[in-house]
């Protein structure tokens, strides 16, 4: 047998700055998030967490991007890596892959080269594990789960094509397995194919379960789903997250329904759904992986379809996870579509019962989102009722008003005064109220500075740290301060060790192009802790915005303060030095003396 072969590879600061250069971050962030442009920058909402008002700000100028809600940022490089689920090296080669650059062989450093061996023995053992569970559903051990899948329909070539399997009703079997292919404990706890447990030792996380493989874009599989035979509980269970797999920013069949010649992705809530309606011809059906729809799954259908069809349970839960997918989707500009499956509980009975000719005329019959969520509402009032109808009539003017398109709006306005009779020109009158009423409450609050009462000193602390922040600011957004300002503050006069870093590389990229790259300089850091802290400082504007005339006055108080601060820290740590003391408490004094003149 072949010996894999991996090839490491370690981009020298040159090679980094060539593929950062060549990748506009606004392009490149814009082909996954809806961007719109307010003035010098582009926002949207976040795509890592769940938001109404838009707090995801990009800035070409800067080449960086920041949440002001959830606090994430960085370069081109930090979004493909939080997106993607990417170590540095990964998102250095999709983005030189996307530029066009040839990328030279060498050697990884030796935490790159930990994690990206830890990754690739993942995915081994996932494949490994795979191809296990799909020999002992083909033996004698996995008869019962086969019998329970071809009682559901599915054939051979179903089964194969999905890769389904079975886990061993032994809890130690697939450990048993791994262990002889020479994989540690750790490895695969790691993986998530495996319990450890102090008192009893090492478990399979899954055992006497039909397996389910979780295939990335890629065609690699990241995980698994499992349904337990018989009665146990709980009845699905899935992967935890592990270096290789996020639940959340991925999606069942998606492998497949990627390469479909059908137009746009149907959503369906189980696997047992999606596979079905691929046999049955559908095969553009995917399903999230026993959460709720989240933001990324969005983000990451959106780089495969501007179509997408949810045909989720007809019951009360399917409803409420359909109207929550619809209010994700609207926000990021992905129109979606509703079919209806009653009176049958998922599309897989449907299918069963009625025929794919069914399903197709359902689909050609889904309602459009707008039009599904204000059906919704009128099941919730009594419309022989005055009160309840003028209730409801409110709430679908809510609705109509976060439509943004003023042609689209008024098409549905209409659609809906026909639908409900409902007098045309009041309802727009109302649904434009609404709208205005929503544009005055902005919400600038994460624009402010987010930070928890404490005691007097903890506050003093926090207003220190925030000078040197504001510090900062006002070096990245303009340069031509820094000349000024050098003279009197040098990096260690920093008490952040981070914020000292950042000054002095704003001094050493001043000093060689006279001018500062904010997007360079956090190339430097490899923590997604100390990207986010960098770029918080980058894409802040508090404090800059003071007038021309008192500008000097501001920079000059400024500095000062970290000064102070600087020199009070120095004379605390210079013990018995009276010395030392004394030439410190001289240039204390000198402090109130700085008069910074631009």
């Amino acid at each position: 047998m072949m010996e894999l072969v991996v090839i490491y590879v370690y981009y020298s600061d040159e090679i980094i700055e060539d593929v950062r250069s060549r990748n506009d971050i606004v392009d490149v962030i814009g082909s996954y998030v809806n961007l719109k442009r307010k003035g010098n920058s582009y926002s949207a909402c976040c795509p890592f967490h769940h938001e109404k008002t838009p707090s995801f700000h990009v800035s070409r100028e800067k080449q960086m991007y920041h949440c002001f809600g959830c606090g994430v940022g960085g370069n081109v490089f930090t979004f493909m890596m939080e997106h993607e689920n990417m170590t540095f090296p990964e998102a250095v080669e999709m983005l030189a892959e996307r530029a066009g650059i040839q990328l030279p062989e060498k050697s990884m450093s030796g935490e790159e080269k930990r994690l990206a061996d830890e990754r690739t023995r993942i995915k081994e053992m996932n494949k490994l594990a795979a191809g296990y569970f799909h020999f002992l559903l083909k033996s004698d051990h996995g008869k019962n789960a086969l019998s329970y899948l071809q009682n559901r329909g599915l054939s051979d070539d179903t089964i194969t094509k999905f890769g389904l399997g079975y886990s061993d009703k032994y809890s130690d079997d697939l450990y048993k397995y791994l262990k002889s292919k020479g994989y540690s404990d750790d490895e695969m706890a790691k993986a998530g194919l495996i319990r450890i447990d102090e008192r009893h030792g090492p478990s399979d996380r899954f055992w006497n379960r039909v397996m389910y493989p979780i295939v990335d874009t890629n065609n690699r599989v990241i995980g698994f789903g499992g349904r337990v035979m018989g009665d146990g509980t709980p009845k699905y269970i899935n992967s935890q997250d592990t270096p290789v797999f996020d639940k959340s920013r991925n999606l069942y069949g998606l492998n497949l329904a990627r390469k479909s010649k059908r137009k746009g992705i149907i959503f369906c809530e189980g696997y047992m759904d999606v596979i079905s309606m691929h046999q049955a011809g559908f095969d553009n059906a995917v399903a999230s992986l026993g959460t709720a729809l989240t933001v990324g799954q969005v983000n990451l259908i959106k780089r495969f379809t501007d179509r997408v069809y949810l045909a989720y349970d007809s019951d009360e839960a399917g409803t409420k996870a359909a109207l929550r997918a619809l209010s994700i989707m609207r926000e990021f500009e992905l129109p979606a579509r509703v079919i209806s499956l009653k009176p049958y509980k998922d599309p897989d009975e449907l299918i069963q019962t009625m025929g794919t000719e069914e399903f197709e005329k359902r689909i050609n019959e889904a309602k459009s989102g707008v039009m599904f969520e204000i059906e919704i509402l009128e099941h919730n009032y009594n419309q022989n009722d005055p009160q309840d109808r003028t209730e409801f009539q409110k709430e679908a003017a809510k609705c109509l008003s976060r439509i943004t398109d003023p042609l689209e709006r008024d098409n549905y306005i209409e659609a809906v005064a026909d639908n409900y009779s409902i007098d045309k020109k009041t309802l727009k009158e109302t649904v434009t109220a609404y709208g205005l009423s929503a544009e005055s409450r902005i919400d600038t609050s994460v624009f402010r500075e987010q930070t928890r009462r404490g005691s007097p000193e903890e506050e003093k602390e926090k207003q220190h740290l925030k000078s040197e922040r504001v510090m900062i600011t006002w070096l990245i957004n303009d340069n031509s301060l820094i000349p000024a300002v050098r003279e009197y503050l040098e990096p260690s006069d920093f008490e952040d060790t981070v914020y000292g870093d950042v000054v002095k590389s704003i001094y050493e990229q001043f000093d060689s192009n006279g001018r500062v790259e904010p997007a360079v300089i956090i190339n430097h850091y490899q923590s997604k802790e100390e990207h986010e802290k960098v770029s918080s400082i980058m894409q802040q504007d508090f404090g800059v915005d003071v007038d021309a005339a008192e500008k000097p006055q501001a920079i000059t108080d400024l500095v000062r303060r970290v000064k102070r601060k600087s020199v009070q820290r120095s004379i605390e740590n210079a013990g018995s030095d009276l010395e030392l003391i004394k030439k410190l408490m001289s240039q204390k004094k000198a402090i109130e003396k700085i008069q910074i003149r631009i």
